[in-house]
Parts: C-alpha cells; structure tokens; sequence
C-alpha cells in the first residue's frame, strides 16, 4: 500500500480526532493515569479542538492516508513561543524563525511501516515552505522510540521543558534542527 500525504481540511476533524485520541496515550510515560490521559484529549483533542485548529491560520495540518484511511497526522504551529524560557532555548538553537512541531502521530498498527518517515518528509516540506530557518518540538524524555525517530530525522536534543497532563508535570525533551 502507498502512502499520501496531503494538507488536512476541515471535513478531516473528525478522523483527526479519532486517531489523536488513538494515539495520544501512546506518547505519554508508563504510569500517565488513563483519567489524566482521558482528560487531557477532551481538553486539547476533541473534535472541536481540531475544528478550532483547522481554521487557525497559524497551524498546518497534514495526514497520512492509505487506501482513503488517515493513519498518521502532524502539525506545525508557526509564530511566537510564549514561554520565554523556551524562546530563549529554541532560538539558542539556531538563527531565524523557528515553527513547532506539535503534534507527530501515526496508528500503532503503521508503526514501522516506513509511514512516519513519509509524513515527516512532508511536514519538513511543509515547515521550510513557511519560511521558517528551523524547527522544534518537545517530546517526553521517558518516550525512548519517539527520540530515536526524531534524531534519525536531523532533530538534535536542545533543552528540556515541562508538560502538563491532568496534575502531573512530566519532563520533556526540546528537539530542533534545520530547515
């Protein structure tokens, strides 16, 4: 089966909803509470919340299909990182406008497949195209296969920083790289 990818629209919140809250679980620390994990998809990954980030010109969303069926998603947040201590990391990192990668997922039944390779060519693509000079993101230090993927992909761990799900602060990774 090949896998596409494309630009996601407004008519794929529902299947963007439906795997983030397939997978999201997948990325936190062994532990993570499901109640925390249940909640934390309500507030961040419902189907409003992918209609919300659809229609925000400051995000890119794109979804890896095969045969019609979306089995991986990304999304680029371009603009100012709030937090002034992670401003000041990322741009450590490298010179010019950077773009965050929020969210990188891809159905567990895809993994190793070669799909997260294809929609990470993509979502690169799709970073440079904004005319950001690098990318960045966070990613739980416990979630040892994620970091692999990441550094295989030109990302260079650069920081750290912190991550709420439910009450539980947990500990991230700051990764960025070129564009």
């Amino acid at each position: 089966m090949a896998t596409t990818t494309r630009p996601a629209v407004s008519a794929d919140a529902s299947d963007l909803h439906e795997l983030a809250a397939r997978t999201f679980g997948l990325a936190t620390p062994p532990g993570t509470l499901q109640t925390d994990i249940d909640a934390f998809i309500e507030e961040h990954l419902a189907l409003s919340s992918f209609d919300k980030y659809l229609a925000d010109p400051a995000r890119s969303l794109l979804l890896a299909e095969e045969d019609g069926a979306t089995i991986g998603y990304s999304m680029l947040v371009a603009g100012p990182i709030a937090d002034p201590a992670l401003a000041c990391t990322v741009a450590a990192a490298g010179p010019g406008p950077a773009i965050e990668l929020s969210k990188f997922y891809v159905a567990p039944d895809s993994h190793g497949s070669g799909v997260a390779g294809t929609l990470m060519a993509a979502t690169l693509a799709a970073a440079a195209a904004t005319g950001a000079r690098q990318c960045w993101l966070g990613v739980n230090q416990q979630n040892a296969r994620a970091v692999r993927f990441y550094t295989r992909n030109g990302f260079e761990i650069v920081g750290t920083k912190r991550f709420l799900v439910g009450e539980i602060w947990h500990d991230d990774y700051v990764l960025a790289r070129p564009l």
